[in-house]
């Protein structure tokens, strides 16, 4: 409904504190519901749970996008990849530093004293350590083999947290805005006679991810054509020379520039890799090269704001 101009600007402050209101009563009610005993049923054991975890250490970026989505503090992460949509934990002071990504620092964890650790494949390892001093929820999702499965394995991990901190309605309100992005997207895509390569460049070199690999749902859900069909991935992608590339000669080229987040620098430009074989693709001619948000793409991509960001990314190529 649009109102009149003159209208508008009595009204919808009112109708924009209202609905603070409402979304604020309804989080109290949420909050002060009581917690009835559960257990989290995941691909490492049973957490069983027996009273609202209050002090959280997430392990993985992507379980601290999901927090930071339902509002939920955190007590504690590893703070040497954070992504620049999470930069705010990292300068928080309050929140304490647990190490590396791929291998937290147990005695701190522990030292932390946390009623609940969330954490996801890249720390499996030490799920036995972990789990023996403090709850565990593990984020079941396949990082090297995205083809199947990698959406549900976010909604489910999702509505799991809702659940856990009494956050169900703004959980399913996460899920179905994602789910309407998606939805959004297919709409453009479908039908697209476009192919796509999706290359992680690292020091000069480029690896390939197809299909079975960690970046599959791009050409799974969310539609996107394949320009080769590259054999099996998995985590890192198939080391590609240029001849690979051209030979492949896709529409869109989606480029992840590891090398900025792994040094902290900016990201490499289109000129900046330019050689005669890139040049003699249809992605190049069409101006269709496209540098995605690499800490969206390689630190996270399972969370609700990485997921939104590659949605944009992916939308933006189909655009031009």
């Amino acid at each position: 409904m649009r109102f009149p101009d003159l209208s508008a600007a009595r009204i919808l402050p009112q109708i924009l504190m209202t609905t603070l209101m409402v979304s604020s009563a309804s989080a109290q009610a949420q909050d002060a519901a009581p917690f009835e005993p559960m257990t989290i049923t995941h691909a490492l054991g049973e957490t069983v749970l027996d009273r609202r975890p209050e002090r959280i250490a997430a392990l993985g970026m992507n379980d601290l996008d999901f927090l930071d989505s339902l509002g939920v503090p955190v007590a504690g992460i590893p703070k040497d990849f954070v992504p620049h949509f999470l930069s705010n934990y990292a300068e928080d002071s309050e929140v304490k530093d647990l190490g590396f990504i791929v291998k937290p620092d147990v005695e701190k964890v522990y030292e932390l004293r946390p009623d609940l650790v969330l954490m996801s494949p890249l720390q499996a390892e030490h799920y036995h350590d972990i789990s023996s001093f403090a709850p565990v929820v593990y984020f079941d999702v396949d990082y090297r083999n995205s083809e199947a499965g990698h959406l549900d394995a976010v909604i489910e991990h999702y509505l799991t947290l809702g659940k856990i901190f009494g956050k169900e309605e703004a959980a399913r309100a996460g899920v179905a805005a994602l789910q309407d992005k998606i939805a959004k997207l297919r709409d453009v895509v479908d039908g697209r006679p476009e192919t796509a390569l999706i290359l992680l460049h690292n020091n000069g070199a480029f690896s390939s991810f197809g299909l079975r690999s960690r970046y599959g749902f791009v050409f799974s859900e969310f539609g996107v054509t394949p320009a080769n069909d590259t054999a099996e991935t998995g985590l890192h992608g198939q080391p590609v020379t240029n001849e690979f590339i051209q030979a492949s000669d896709p529409d869109i080229l989606f480029i992840i520039d590891r090398t900025a987040v792994m040094e902290g620098r900016p990201v490499l430009s289109k000129d900046q890799i330019a050689n005669p074989l890139l040049k003699d693709t249809k992605a190049w001619a069409q101006d269709r090269v496209l540098f995605v948000d690499p800490e969206a793409w390689y630190v996270t991509a399972a969370g609700p704001t990485s997921l939104s960001i590659m949605l944009q990314d992916v939308s933006a190529a189909f655009e031009r």
